[in-house]
């Protein structure tokens, strides 16, 4: 039986919604020749340290096309976690209650793949699973990145009148950059928590409620697709190879 520093069971959610504002039909639309969520789908097959994949959707076109692609959408989501405004951390526990039930054994670790980062590597969930496995007080591990910007020493407010403010306290008494500590962005990549971390926190508390660790991708890998001017950069990176997926040249023959 594994132990609470073991994180051998590992299940992994991809949360796929059927409807998008920003982007409509984004988890669908083709993107460098798959549905952007396939992406995931065959990202997850890549990675020994996950036990069992599942997508949560409310779509019967998504779920449709994840299953085509290897995927488990075994179920529908309920309708109350799949509006607008509803938060993501009630979605992930819903899938692991499923999950638990079904299978009759917990789950050590829970990891998020959010289909709209597809730029991850197998390497990236391997050592975030190294980093939970060898830290036994860290609630979970984060995906990060060294943004292009430093917002300690980039980032202004406008307060009333119109003047410039700095956001940070701290930005005005740098006199060089280099000087500056170093600062990461949540990019969105991989989210990794033990599992009575995500049975015990209600929805909107885990980063006050939890000891996370980072796990540094690189900010060239660390796309987000939510716009349409995001989803053009993506796939301009991808076509002049700046971005790679090593899963690609296989999908494309089915």
């Amino acid at each position: 039986m594994a132990t609470s520093h073991e994180p051998t069971r590992l299940l992994a959610v991809i949360p796929a919604r059927g409807g998008s504002k920003g982007l409509p039909g984004k988890n669908l639309r083709p993107f460098a020749g798959l549905p952007l969520i396939a992406h995931s789908i065959l990202f997850a097959k890549l990675c020994p340290q996950i036990s069992r994949c599942l997508v949560s959707t409310d779509s019967t076109e998504i779920a449709e096309t994840a299953k085509r692609f290897g995927a488990e959408a075994p179920f529908v989501r309920p309708a109350q976690l799949a509006q607008d405004t509803s938060p993501l951390w009630p979605v992930l526990q819903h899938a692991l209650a499923w999950a638990e039930r079904q299978d009759g054994t917990p789950y050590d670790a829970l990891l998020l793949l959010d289909p709209t980062s597809p730029a991850r590597e197998p390497s990236d969930v391997r050592g975030a699973v190294a980093q939970l496995r060898e830290r036994t007080d860290a609630d979970g591990v984060i995906g990060v990145s060294q943004p292009e910007f430093h917002p300690i020493w980039h980032c202004v407010i406008e307060q009333e009148g119109g003047w410039m403010a700095d956001l940070h306290p701290e930005g005005a008494s740098y006199v060089r950059r280099q000087d500056l500590p170093k600062v990461f962005r949540i990019n969105g990549s991989l989210y990794l928590w033990r599992t009575p971390f995500v049975r015990s926190q209600e929805d909107r508390t885990w980063r006050q409620a939890g000891r996370h660790l980072l796990c540094e991708i690189p900010e060239s890998r660390a796309m987000s697709i939510d716009t349409l001017e995001q989803f053009e950069r993506a796939e301009l990176l991808v076509k002049h190879g700046l971005i790679t997926f090593p899963w690609l040249s296989e999908a494309l023959v089915r």
